[in-house]
Formats: C-alpha cells, sequence, structure tokens
C-alpha cells in the first residue's frame, strides 16, 4: 500500500481514512524479541501513530504499546508477554490511536517462538482494521479467542510464513498473490471472531 501523503510530517486524515474504506486493509508486523525491535509495513505504523520510515527500520515494542487506546493498554501487553514468555499464538481486538486522530478496532494475530531454553526470541503477526464491522454494536468489554488454532488461524499463520519468504524472493507476482492472500484470510478471520462475539452475546 502506498504511504498516505504527509503535511508538515503529519499524515493526512482524508487519505489515511480514504485508503483505509478503499480496501479490506490487513498489514503485518515482526517483534525481534532479543533486540527488542519491531518492525511493520506503513499501515499498521499509521494505525499505531508511528513513522513509516521508522517502523519499517525497527522501533521498540514500547512504541507500539504506547498507540493502543489507554484502557486496552494493559490488557494487550499483559496478553502478548505471556505468549510470548509460553511461544503461544494469540488473537485479540482492542482499540488504537491512528495517526489520523481517529479511534480504530483492530484484530491482532501473533506468534511467537522461543529458543531451546524456552527463552522468547521472535514474533510476527497481522494487524486488521475492523472498526466498519464494529460501528453500531454493543460489544462490553472484548474478549480474547480460544488458544486452540481453529484450520483458519493455522492457514493465517502459514500465510505470513510464506509471504516472509517470498518478500526474500523479491519477485512482485508472487509478492502480489501472497498479500492477496494475507487479505482474504485476514477478512475471514475478523468476520470469523464478530460471528463468534455474537454467540456469545447471544
Amino acid at each position: 500500500m502506498p504511504k498516505p501523503k504527509t503535511v508538515a510530517g503529519q499524515t493526512c486524515p482524508r487519505a489515511f481514512q480514504g485508503a483505509i474504506d478503499a480496501l479490506d486493509v490487513i498489514g503485518s508486523w515482526e517483534w525481534d524479541c532479543v533486540s527488542d525491535l519491531t518492525r511493520s509495513d506503513a499501515f499498521v505504523a499509521l494505525l499505531f501513530n508511528l513513522d513509516p520510515d521508522e517502523a519499517e527500520a525497527g522501533t521498540p515494542l514500547s512504541a507500539f504499546i504506547d498507540g493502543i487506546h489507554p484502557e486496552d493498554r494493559q490488557r494487550v501487553l499483559a496478553l502478548i508477554l505471556q505468549n510470548a514468555q509460553e511461544g503461544c499464538s494469540y488473537v485479540a481486538e482492542y482499540r488504537v490511536c491512528s495517526a489520523d486522530g481517529v479511534t480504530r478496532w483492530v484484530l491482532g494475530r501473533g506468534h511467537f517462538l522461543c529458543d531451546h531454553k524456552g527463552r522468547p526470541l521472535s514474533g510476527r503477526g497481522i494487524i486488521v482494521d475492523i472498526t466498519q464491522m464494529r460501528a453500531g454494536e454493543n460489544s462490553g468489554d472484548p474478549t480474547n479467542a480460544d488458544s486452540t488454532a481453529s484450520p483458519l488461524e493455522l492457514a493465517v499463520d502459514h500465510a505470513m510464513a510464506a509471504q516472509r519468504a517470498i518478500v526474500e524472493l523479491r519477485d512482485p507476482v508472487l509478492k502480489a498473490r501472497a498479500d492477496a492472500l494475507l487479505f482474504d484470510l485476514g477478512r475471514k478471520l475478523a468476520q470469523q471472531e464478530v460471528r463468534e462475539r455474537h454467540k456469545h452475546m447471544n
């Protein structure tokens, strides 16, 4: 996705809003636990109110955590740290304070790896903007999904791994196909979470 236009170093809200409304957007991130550097694409950076160039080069995880809505921040941080320690996957819905000044709902899915001594090594995941899906809903307190991976969640994990490998190939055609698959899987994952939440509410 091209970077939205900036004015005096600030993201143009109209450009960012237009980009989000025009697409079912999904972004990705990677975390090197040893160096505490988190890298993301431009979309994720802007959702968390970060400079896209800095996020692409790598910035501490705390910079992304600061972009989470204050009411959701501690819950999400605890979830990330717990799953990083256990080398597990997580799915969570939470709010972010994006670069256009709008509070948005996102669905985040991540997976962490540990070394042979059980120490956190790395993590990677996707972020899906689900603000429109949640519009008009009275969802109450957000809950986390069951930790057992469904076939869809496994497909997302494999697609993320494939996309990462394809990036190394520097083949634009394959990368476009991998991105399209992640878009579709991310959209389905978000829809699944909304259906599950409605089930629990009824």
